[in-house]
């Protein structure tokens, strides 16, 4: 049997649903995402440290916990909003001998869940009003636990809840997604077996592990090293890279240009990861001497896209309620040509502070804010979406490529 829990908006809002994973009260960033599969991703991507995560489609958990699905080691949100849970999962590929439910994943990671609210009403004063902190009191059981829950439900610290920031998000996150790293071969056997192979940018996918390969390797028979820049990455970064063939080294995000060119990279990929931007001034600085050599091949991606901007002297700028889910469509301003992408950030590159010598590369259909950008001053580009996209879109994923192939051979 379910117990009551409640979220506190910081504007005043209370929702009253049901608790599940671990019980007590959390503080956090309150964003929605619109994904309708992928809550497996959502829950294990470091990108969403310190938020609670409303999801807007109303049933969740129906495929159960799939390890190989995972973004990275553990969940990294604050919280975990639904408006059904799923508690009898089926699906072939969930282990029901490690967590079985969602409910038992959550608990098992200390992540406090609510159900039964009114998701549709909270996401939209979310969209309407703006990301908003938000505290959440899921009663336990116990009755001298609950009590101290109830006292502070009855009298919520506002100025509190309203103060809470994410802070030291990058160094929290680093270097999580390797502790799921599998080999080139186990990778593109798993990708074969469920058509997550790499597709070119007319959309055919290439089956063949070999031609996929073939970029990746050099004249003189050797891979391309690749150095990921790990700034929160999710797992399927490192997988698209090594679908194509090339040597891929994770380095921590706290590491010094001078390290990352010792290891003699043939391109540099920069992650993804949480927070604000323009928080992590040393990662900026190494960015600016990094860049300094100037046929370097670099592709960033959200994260990434931000922090090149950033160390080439452009501006970022906080969204509303940011973009967050499976189907946000993205113009090339090169080729005219719409896809539909995965996004999850809650910050973006300003159109009015666009680094110089760069050229927006994409936009975001919807809104117009900046999706991505090419350089001319340097060897790179950097898109605001998420073209590794696990579970999906793969619309974008010839990017990968497209970075490979501007790896000299």
């Amino acid at each position: 049997m379910s117990n009551n829990a409640y979220l506190v908006l910081e504007n005043g809002h209370v929702f009253e649903g049901k608790s599940f994973g671990a019980s007590g009260c959390v503080t956090g960033e309150a964003v929605f995402t619109t994904g309708m599969t992928g809550y497996l991703e959502t829950l294990t991507d470091p990108s969403y440290y310190g938020q609670i995560v409303v999801q807007t489609f109303p049933l969740i958990g129906n495929y159960g916990v799939i390890p190989a699905d995972f973004e990275s080691e553990k969940p990294h949100v604050r919280g975990y909003i639904v408006r059904e849970k799923c508690d009898t999962p089926s699906n072939f590929r969930c282990p029901t001998d490690k967590f079985g439910t969602l409910d038992n994943f959550l608990k098992t990671n200390n992540i406090i869940g609510l159900y039964g609210i009114d998701t549709r009403q909270l996401t939209k004063i979310i969209r309407e009003s703006g990301v908003m902190n938000a505290r959440i009191f899921s009663l336990s059981g116990d009755k001298k636990k609950d009590e101290a829950i109830l006292s502070e439900l009855k009298h919520p610290d506002f100025e509190k809840i309203k103060s809470y920031t994410i802070k030291d998000a990058v160094n929290s996150v680093t270097l999580n997604a390797d502790k799921v790293e599998k080999t080139a071969a186990e990778v593109f056997t798993e990708s074969a077996q469920y058509r997550a192979v790499p597709v070119t940018a007319d959309g055919l996918k290439i089956n063949d592990p070999k031609k996929a390969m073939e970029r990746g390797i050099k004249l003189d028979g050797t891979k391309k090293r690749i150095v990921l820049w790990d700034f929160g990455a999710k797992a399927n970064i490192r997988r698209e890279l090594l679908k194509r063939g090339v040597e891929v080294i994770t380095v921590a995000a706290n590491s010094k240009a001078e390290d990352i060119l010792k290891l003699k990279p043939d391109g540099v990929m920069l992650s993804n990861g949480p927070g604000d931007p323009e928080e992590n001034t040393g990662i900026i600085k190494e960015l600016a001497t990094l860049c300094k050599q100037k046929t370097l091949p670099i592709f960033g991606i959200c994260l990434g896209h931000q922090l090149l901007a950033l160390a080439m002297g452009g501006k970022t700028e906080k969204l509303k309620y940011g973009h967050r889910g499976g189907n946000q469509p993205v113009k090339n301003l090169e080729t005219n040509r719409v896809y539909i992408s995965s996004q999850n950030h809650g910050y973006a590159v300003s159109n009015n502070g666009l680094p110089a010598n760069s050229k927006p590369f994409f936009i975001n259909v919807n809104d117009e804010t900046n999706e991505g950008l090419r350089y001319q001053n340097i060897n790179a580009f950097t898109v605001q979406f998420h073209p590794e996209a696990s579970s999906g879109p793969l619309d974008t994923g010839f990017l990968f490529d497209d970075f490979v192939k501007m790896i000299g051979a």
